[in-house]
């Protein structure tokens, strides 16, 4: 993202702190961005910082806390937790990139050097098993995974069972269990980190042999090595560490799990901190000293709320009854299994001492030898404790499956508190909460029992189970909601009840988090604003701050269009959805915009729904063959495949000269992880404010629960909400400072300055007076302006002169340390 040189020995004073840079200037920003970091880690505090997009946030972030901790040894590793493997890779490379420059400056060989950076993922993005790989999701996957690697099926085939490891893991040798959210599909789950006494070598006679018995021999040669596997220092991507894996034949997966403990920086996704099932298996023993950064954070409040909310629906209901059948079926057949076990061990028993003599001929001996029937109490001794007891909560489990179709049977919404439901579960069912509070670790012990390997068969009623435990815990009676909806209210012809268990306060998922670890950091290029993340998270950092862009030359051009060619204004607000007038204008719109911008152009609509509505009503007012008169056009799906393949067709349309037009939608897949810098993006046309289904009762539950609880006002979060998603749009556009690009806000709506003014500083720096209220016409001739301006090339080191050189770090440190002896000197 820095336009400049690697540097040769850049290596400045941040204060009393030497920081690693791996460029040879730094922008202001960035030298702001780490002074603040460096005050919240010396503090031992919480810290929110915004950083405009495009200017160096990772390695600023990155070069700051690895000097932090290259100086302070005492100091933990680094968390660093991000929401999608290219942005986990990104970070991998740019530390790469820091830890190298380091090693430079100190004269230290990269494999001699003591520091590990590893990137943990899902099964699916890193196992090395062929057969495994074939597979075409994530949970087959770890469906497969497991039925190689599971405890009773290695010991099946005279495999020695290892040792475990009490790091960071579950019990279950196959699978940490099935996860809700993202904990079941990411397949998080995994085998625990075992440790063996290294044996022999295993030649390729063993693997094949392993191969053929239908384990895993990546695994085994895992084990085998135990604490010895050859993994030396360095820094790994996902795909280095399968390269490693196939190499070495050993399982990638089990090797980063392993590895955690130890390693100075993880890289892994948001939910392996925040779901309280996935961080007590991969991040419990992460040492409390330790530094947890949250990346591209701008939307951390909603994803804390899904890792506590649960859903049902007819179908899953009828799937976790069909569970509960399959579940009772297996007790049964372990039972009978125990049982006949305890015969043939009293056979034996009576075989043996009569051959011995101790038995005589007579009744006596008759009796033992030809037991018709054992006693009923000598035959439930026999069967484990835990399954006996199993049939008494498979049974319970029936009973609440049952109630909640039953509950499921309403014509009308019902909210209700996780109190009242506890109470009507206790007066209809007699059960009792602390019966209820342990469900979801008492199912994955009988799946372990009961040697259960296809875990995602048995998703509906784990997500009951997981239901449970959460509304029977004490620390989650307030902020939650049951809401059960006859229908969809998209959809109100059409009968599709559903059960939804809503978290409404995001600060119950992220709290563990917080009292843990002193050192929290909370960052993204979109925190605008800022003030209200606090409140929403619980979180009292002690460095909050939002910092703008220092200028090379106004390289975004943000305006607002309120009008169309006719005067008539635009908008997407939804009583203005059936006005036939604004969808002209947004074509027209898009229309004069292909003829202006070269190359690509990535429009946003507020919703899937709305972007079909208006493409239908393009297509049959001939609007879109008049746009591809000028640009090709590709539209983003809820099928990723069919997104990849036209993300991809853009890019070529736009390499080729062709130029293109992406149509995308807030809050979905591509407005939120791709980029289309360069070329890819000189323009964004977000087309209405992507203000959330303000008719959903759950949206309707937490704006009620913020305004009790935190005292926010309900236009207030909207609007916070809404800005945040259209900021995180247009920001695709622009990925470095010699990058440029266009930024229209389609929307009469924007002109009011009170959506403004929740937009980054680092948008509104650029928006002028005079590109605010503007027609179509007018919105044009700004754009063939600022391209013309934009398209010269910069002039040879005009990048250099807004930079902090080494001189210039140096004078900011030396000031700093005179400014303690001037006080004194006037004291």
């Amino acid at each position: 993202r820095l336009r400049c040189r690697r540097a040769a020995n850049m290596r400045f004073k941040l204060e009393d702190l030497d920081v690693f840079w791996p460029y040879d200037a730094v922008y202001p920003e960035q030298y702001d961005y780490m002074l603040e970091l460096k005050h919240a880690l010396d503090a031992r505090g919480g810290c929110l910082l915004e950083m405009p997009t495009g200017t160096g946030k990772t390695v600023s972030l990155l070069s700051l806390i690895t000097s932090y901790q290259y100086a302070h040894p005492e100091c933990g590793k680094l968390i660093y937790c991000t929401r999608t493997v290219p942005e986990m890779t990104k970070a991998v490379e740019e530390l790469k990139r820091v830890i190298s420059h380091r090693n430079e400056l100190l004269g230290l060989d990269a494999s001699s050097a003591p520091f590990l950076g590893v990137c943990l993922s899902a099964r699916r993005n890193m196992c090395v098993h062929p057969n495994v790989m074939e597979a075409s999701d994530r949970e087959q996957v770890d469906s497969l995974c497991r039925k190689k690697i599971a405890p009773w099926v290695r010991q099946r085939k005279g495999r020695p069972m290892p040792v475990q490891n009490t790091g960071a893991t579950s019990s279950n040798g196959a699978d940490a269990g099935n996860q809700r959210g993202a904990a079941a599909t990411n397949g998080t789950g995994g085998a625990p980190h075992q440790e063996a006494a290294p044996g022999r070598e295993l030649d390729i006679g063993d693997l094949e042999d392993f191969e053929a018995q239908g384990l895993c021999s990546f695994y085994e040669t895992y084990v085998e090595k135990g604490s010895n596997v050859p993994l030396s220092n360095g820094i790994y991507t996902i795909d280095e560490m399968q390269e490693i894996g196939r190499k070495n034949r050993w399982c990638p997966y089990f090797v980063t799990r392993h590895v955690l403990s130890f390693a100075n920086v993880v890289v892994y996704n948001y939910q392996y901190m925040l779901d309280p099932k996935v961080s007590q298996m991969v991040s419990k023993e992460i040492s409390r000293d330790s530094i947890v950064v949250f990346d591209e954070a701008h939307n951390i409040d909603n994803v804390c709320i899904e890792a506590l909310s649960v859903n049902f629906n007819r179908r899953s209901l009828e799937a976790a009854s069909s569970n509960v059948r399959k579940l009772t079926n297996l007790i049964d057949k372990a039972k009978e299994s125990d049982a006949e076990r305890l015969r043939q061990e009293y056979e034996r028993l009576v075989q043996g001492l009569s051959s011995t003599g101790v038995l005589g001929n007579g009744e006596e001996a008759d009796v033992l030898s030809n037991p018709i029937h054992l006693p009923d109490d000598i035959l439930n001794e026999a069967v484990p404790g835990n399954i006996r007891k199993a049939d008494h909560f498979v049974k319970l489990l029936d009973l609440v499956v049952k109630h909640l179709k039953q509950r499921m049977r309403v014509e009308r919404v019902v909210k209700e508190t996780p109190l009242a439901f506890l109470h009507e579960l206790q007066n209809n069912l007699q059960l009792e909460a602390k019966t209820l509070q342990f469900s979801y670790s008492r199912l994955s012990s009988l799946m372990r029992t009961l040697k259960i390997v296809d875990l995602e068969e048995f998703v509906p009623i784990s997500a009951v189970a997981d239901f449970l435990t959460l509304v029977a815990t004490p620390k989650y009676k307030d902020g939650f909601m049951l809401i059960i909806e006859p229908y969809d209210p998209r959809t109100p012809n059409f009968s599709d009840p559903i059960i939804q268990f809503a978290c409404l306060d995001a600060s119950l998922a992220i709290k563990p988090v917080l009292d843990r670890f002193a050192s929290v950091v909370i960052t993204s290029g979109t925190l605008s604003p800022i003030d209200l993340y606090p409140k929403l998270l619980d979180f009292k950092p002690v460095v909050s701050r939002s910092l703008s862009m220092s200028i090379i030359r106004p390289c975004i051009c943000p305006m607002v269009v309120t009008r169309g060619s006719d005067q008539t204004p635009i908008t997407s607000a939804y009583s203005a959805r059936g006005d036939k007038s604004v969808v002209i204008n947004f074509g027209a719109l898009l229309i004069e915009v292909a003829k202006t911008v070269p190359d690509g152009i990535v429009c946003f609509f507020t919703s899937y729904e709305y972007m079909e509505n208006v493409v239908s009503e393009w297509y049959k007012l001939q609007i879109l063959n008049r746009i591809l008169d000028h640009k090709l056009l590709f539209i983003e799906t809820k099928d990723i495949v069919e997104t990849t393949l036209a993300l991809d067709n853009f890019r070529r349309a736009c390499d080729c000269g062709r130029g293109a037009i992406f149509l995308s939608v807030a809050r979905g897949k591509v407005s939120e992880g791709i980029d289309f810098d360069r070329h890819y993006g000189r323009a964004v046309i977000l087309f209405g404010i992507p203000f959330q289904y303000t008719k959903s009762h759950i949206l309707l539950a937490r704006l009620e629960y913020l305004r009790v609880r935190f005292q926010i006002r309900e236009e207030e979060f909207l609007a916070f909400d809404a800005l945040r998603q259209a900021a995180q749009c247009v920001g695709r556009v622009i990925r470095s400072k010699a990058d440029y690009g266009l930024m229209i806000f389609a929307d009469k709506r924007y002109n009011n300055a009170s959506k403004r003014s929740k937009l980054p500083p680092w948008v509104t720096q650029f928006l002028k007076e005079t590109n605010l209220n503007l027609s179509t016409e007018e919105a044009v001739t700004v754009c063939r302006e600022f391209l013309r301006e934009l398209a010269q090339p910069l002039p040879r080191g005009a990048q250099l002169t807004t930079m902090l050189q080494k001189a210039d770090l140096d004078r900011l440190a030396n000031r700093k340390d005179e400014e303690p002896m001037q006080i004194s000197e006037q004291g």
